[in-house]
């Protein structure tokens, strides 16, 4: 298959797993592979023995996901899988059968533990008695989160959600839909490879390297090769979108803002300006440096805003207005709560507000003023 030229264009996207803050105009400056995109079940070659592969989710607004095949000497190595659903598996079948020619997937590799990414690696390693490839915190979280269905929401949870700001009625629905994330995951191996970050390893006749980042999951797995000028991503950069960066019930005093921007910085300095990246979403592109600054940026206007708006003292649920443009309502209430807390904790960790309960026991956040530092 030829790899396609690079071309400009524009891909707008807004799927509801990514953030909810608008996203910038970035998008513009970079350089995509291609104008349109492959169809489920199409097959495009981005690089030597690379295989960009377009599977569909079963969303609203995110309705696809990217997946990669590579080819490794008599086999193949999978770079995520999909979320576990029947069309999803017809659809690596006839990947098996077409693309691979019947050999067999050598390793599977899941670049975080989202369901789109690792619903179906379970079900690819014992099919072909292949082994799982992860960073250890998103394999363990990821088994702790599937092993949470069947099981009633736990109270540090609704204590949380609570101390957020949410009403009885939206704890209650929090109660229903707790539990979803194991819907959507094959039963996953119950040993893995771990991978860690600045390793090196062999797939087919190229040398990949493992670049840890952070913020969107806690030790999400980019690969990149240097001989082919190329970086898988996963969710860690995205062209036309931001990931969801968000504070849950597991971790409630967590930054992962900080964090994410942490890694944006990490991944300007580890990429060259000119490799070809490979997105989980959206289309495979060049431009790193432009689209990880305008992240940095476009998170740091966000804590600018939100830091003004809390002269007086506000919930979390209170600032969704600074933050977002779309409507906050029950489909995506428990992202923007997420992702309003994670700006919040931001600003407290940088010492530009101070947080206190109120008599109803919820948190306000109120601006240091002047600033701190």
């Amino acid at each position: 298959m030829k790899t396609p030229s690079i071309l400009k264009t524009k891909k707008p996207s807004s799927p509801q797993d990514a953030s909810l803050i608008p996203s910038d105009r970035s998008s513009r400056m970079l350089e995509f592979v291609t104008e349109d995109k492959p169809q489920p079940g199409e097959v495009r070659e981005i690089a030597d023995g690379v295989f960009w592969l377009r599977f569909s989710l079963p969303m609203t607004g995110l309705n696809h996901i990217n997946l990669y095949a590579l080819r490794d000497g008599d086999g193949w190595v999978v770079v995520d899988t999909g979320i576990a659903m029947a069309e999803s598996k017809r659809q690596w079948e006839g990947h098996f059968k077409e693309l691979m020619g019947g050999r067999p997937v050598n390793r599977v590799i899941c670049t975080h533990l989202h369901p789109d990414h690792t619903g179906l690696a379970g079900w690819i390693c014992r099919k072909f008695g292949a082994p799982l490839l992860m960073t250890r915190g998103e394999y363990m979280l990821c088994r702790l989160l599937v092993a949470d269905t069947g099981h009633p929401a736990p109270q540090e949870g609704i204590t949380f959600y609570r101390k957020a700001g949410f009403t009885t009625p939206q704890i209650d629905l929090y109660k229903k839909r707790f539990g979803g994330f194991g819907k959507a995951v094959e039963e996953l191996p119950h040993a893995y490879d771990r991978l860690t970050d600045g390793e090196w390893g062999k797939i087919g006749k190229y040398t990949w390297r493992i670049i840890i980042g952070s913020g969107h999951s806690p030790e999400h797995a980019c690969l990149y090769c240097e001989e082919l000028g190329l970086c898988l991503t996963g969710d860690q950069l995205l062209p036309n979108i931001s990931s969801n960066v968000s504070v849950w019930p597991t971790e409630p005093e967590g930054n992962p803002l900080n964090d994410w921007i942490s890694s944006c910085h990490k991944l300007i300095k580890e990429l060259p300006e000119d490799t070809l990246i490979g997105p989980a979403h959206g289309v495979p592109f060049r431009g790193a440096h432009k689209r990880l600054s305008k992240l940095i940026e476009h998170h740091e206007k966000a804590l600018d805003r939100l830091y003004e708006f809390c002269v007086e003292p506000k919930m979390a649920t209170e600032v969704y207005s600074v933050l977002f443009r779309r409507p906050i309502d029950d489909t995506n209430r428990i992202m923007a709560v997420g992702e309003a807390v994670a700006h919040l904790n931001c600003l407290k960790g940088r010492g530009l507000l101070s947080r206190r309960l109120n008599d109803a026991g919820q948190f306000t956040y109120k601006a240091r003023i002047p600033k701190v530092g």
